[in-house]
């Protein structure tokens, strides 16, 4: 049955499948560049009952392998030539998308800790030196990682329209490399909120070893539960966790949080076309609740808010840069986390990565800037001030 199926849908790549008996296939025109070996003689039917699913299922419970480490190559063949047939779109993909990410405040804390609690010296392990865990933003691929998300940083920082002494509110501060730039580098007063009890601990640490204590403060609280009012609101990588049928009450309260010549920006993952549900293996292993959106949706949302566009940006391939590097991080101490914690953990964060990555590369996922108003001259007419030396 796959035998059929392959032959017929491959169109770009070519692959060698090895099985346990030995017998080997190429699928595709030209040389196999990949070379595909099948540990269990179920593994083919399993992927083919589920596919969105059980190809990192069989992956992490070591039913197949790639040899030379070219896991990355293999699922850039696969997307290309198979994903658009697999992954379901329409009306029950949003309704699915619905039920999927139903993140009342209970369930938004139990989703974080699941991802963002685990053991803080993984994400040193991968992550540059101020844990950033979003995406760089690459002038040059060529950059450092620490380099690119310090030029995110500050590409933020001109997005936001700072003046000294104004007060920002971070929306899932994370490790709290953001808001102590902003801090450091404006001189603004910064509250982060988050919901992991490890980054909190860690950001409130970082600020107290670079002075910045008495500027920025860490709070363990839900934005929804937050009252003030900020010159800025910012929120990085955040906005995959509120779930389909909370974007009206995140941008409401966006809104209802920013002064009235205040500036909001949103930084967060989309897709470029139709609204899909959740990838089922990601949603189990690594984001439940989460939900990737596409910009139709969004702008629905913001047009329903007190909020307007001032600028929306498109980052294309930022992301599989920042994740290639991440993994490649990783596989740097891959053998130290495979003693602490086992060769599934460490198979389930490679094709975490990984799959990522060649989703970035050569399927739909973008990162989407939104920057927000209340007032439509809060913001300047042209992008000039971004790329100024001020």
């Amino acid at each position: 049955m796959y035998d059929k199926f392959i032959r017929e849908n491959i169109t770009h790549g070519a692959f060698k499948l090895v099985h346990p008996n030995g017998d080997e296939q190429v699928y595709g025109d030209g040389p196999a560049s990949v070379v595909w070996r099948i540990n269990d003689t179920r593994v083919l039917s399993k992927i083919a009952r589920n596919p969105l699913l059980n190809l990192g299922e069989t992956y992490i419970e070591q039913g197949w392998d790639v040899e030379d480490g070219k896991l990355a190559q293999l699922l850039t063949i696969l997307r290309t030539n198979f994903e658009d047939e697999l992954v379901r779109r329409g009306s029950m993909a949003a309704y699915a998308a619905i039920l999927q990410t139903w993140n009342n405040l209970d369930a938004s804390m139990r989703n974080v800790s699941h991802h963002y609690d685990l053991d803080e010296s993984l994400f040193r392990a991968f992550l540059d030196q101020d844990m950033h865990y979003s995406c760089a933003y690459f002038r040059t691929p060529e950059q450092t990682l620490e380099a690119a998300q310090s030029a995110k940083c500050e590409h933020i920082r001109k997005k936001l329209c700072l003046k000294p002494g104004q007060k920002v509110l971070d929306i899932g501060s994370g490790w709290g490399g953001l808001g102590l730039y902003l801090a450091e580098h404006e001189d603004v007063q910064v509250t982060g909120l988050t919901l992991s009890n490890e980054q909190l601990g860690v950001a409130k640490q970082h600020a107290i070893e670079r002075g910045l204590d008495n500027q920025v403060e860490f709070r363990l609280e839900d934005y929804r539960n937050h009252q003030g009012e900020y010159d800025a609101v910012v929120s990085v990588g955040m906005f995959e966790h509120v779930g389909l049928r909370n974007f009206d009450g995140y941008f409401n309260k966006v809104g209802n949080l920013l002064s009235k010549d205040g500036v909001a920006m949103i930084h967060t993952i989309g897709h470029m076309d139709r609204p899909a549900a959740t990838n089922p293996w990601i949603r189990r292993h690594i984001f439940p609740g989460g939900y990737i959106p596409a910009i139709s949706e969004i702008s629905a949302a913001v047009e329903r808010s007190p909020l307007v566009f001032a600028d929306i940006e498109v980052w294309r391939q930022h992301y599989a840069l920042t994740l290639k590097e991440w993994n490649r991080r990783f596989q740097a101490v891959r053998s130290q986390f495979v003693r602490d914690k086992g060769e599934r953990f460490c198979r389930i964060w490679e094709f975490y990565l990984l799959s990522c990555q060649t989703a970035f590369e050569v399927e739909s996922l973008v990162v989407y800037q939104l920057q927000l108003s209340i007032n439509n001259a809060s913001v300047p007419t042209t992008r000039d001030y971004l790329y100024g030396s001020s």
